[in-house]
């Protein structure tokens, strides 16, 4: 287990325990989630990429790993990731250069995932 899904899983709990003490907010948030990430004027993989290189400009693992998912499920390439990555740098200086290791990690590891069927 790599970067991407040791996040995800670290947060699966607490977040569950979360999720049923205040049911109403996540179901509000997963609405929000959902109509800001649909097609629109700018295609879903796009956003996807957007939100992941802000993950990393807020150097916020969780984010990190659920849109560098979000990103491969939506078609998008390492290079792709990569750039996104190159704008965080852009927008938040040296912390991003933390993150963005740990969000390509992520990127590639479910991206690898992708390209053999795995589970990710």
């Amino acid at each position: 287990m790599s970067y991407g899904k040791a996040v995800r899983d670290e947060l699966r709990k607490p977040t569950r325990e979360l999720r049923h003490a205040i049911p109403a907010v996540y179901e509000g948030f997963k609405h929000l989630h959902e109509a800001t990430l649909a097609s629109g004027a700018i295609d879903a993989k796009t956003k996807e990429l957007i939100a992941f290189a802000i993950a990393v400009s807020t150097q916020c693992d969780g984010c990190i790993s659920s849109h560098a998912h979000g990103a491969v499920l939506r078609g998008a390439t390492p290079e792709e990731a990569a750039e996104a990555i190159a704008v965080a740098f852009l927008m938040a200086g040296g912390p991003a250069t933390v993150h963005g290791p740990r969000a390509y990690e992520a990127f590639n590891e479910f991206y690898a995932d992708s390209q053999t069927g795995g589970a990710g």
